[in-house]
């Protein structure tokens, strides 16, 4: 089981979660909605610059076109690329084509055109969202469904939405993703980590004792 680590704001708690254990660190630059998770693309890349060798950097985004998701990719240089909104599966492919990085395409627990989206990214997260289609909300949604999703497409999918480090190792079990991904649910307080709750995660994610 792989984990994320997203809405990493500062070295301590982006060090920190590569020391716990975690695959991937998500950098939230670009959304329409304000959150202290935030960063400017300038802080976002001095962030993803220093992240330790073989732990992928993520950038989380909700862009209004493909040509701006390709700018701030540009200046960030993630790995990969999560996008939130209302980006079209074709809107999706078109940004795959264009940028140097992976495409990770977050997508409501309800939609009923996963599978479209899975065909046109490198991947699915499946979130809990808010009205502007952004995660985050600390809610968890019908595992599932999830499972059934996971059955049912070819791509990779990450699940997310209000995990904790009480809750992921039963929502693995029922929906055996090929990653989970956490933010508020290892928080001291919003845009803050809490480094033993991001070790608990790792842990009971994986199965490996921290």
């Amino acid at each position: 089981m792989r984990v994320k680590i997203c809405g990493v704001t500062d070295e301590r708690d982006r060090d920190a979660a590569v020391t716990a254990g975690a695959d991937a660190l998500g950098f939230i630059s670009g959304v329409p909605v304000e959150t202290p998770r935030e960063r400017t693309a300038g802080r976002a890349a001095t962030l993803v610059d220093g992240v330790a060798p073989f732990v992928t950097s993520v950038l989380v985004t909700a862009p209004d076109s493909v040509g701006e998701a390709v700018t701030r990719q540009e200046q960030v240089g993630a790995d990969v690329v999560q996008v939130h909104g209302e980006f079209s599966p074709a809107a999706v492919s078109g940004l795959r084509e264009q940028v140097q990085a992976g495409v990770l395409v977050a997508v409501d627990s309800t939609t009923d055109r996963a599978a479209a989206y899975a065909s046109a990214g490198d991947g699915l997260l499946v979130d809990s969202t808010t009205e502007e289609g952004m995660g985050g909300t600390g809610e968890t949604h019908d595992w599932q469904q999830t499972r059934d999703l996971v059955s049912a497409v070819d791509a990779p999918v990450v699940l997310a939405g209000g995990l904790t480090p009480e809750n992921v190792r039963a929502a693995v079990e029922t929906v055996d993703p090929f990653a989970v991904d956490v933010a508020s649910g290892v928080e001291r307080r919003p845009g803050e980590k809490k480094n033993d709750a991001v070790r608990r995660f790792v842990a009971e994610a994986t199965g490996v004792s921290p």
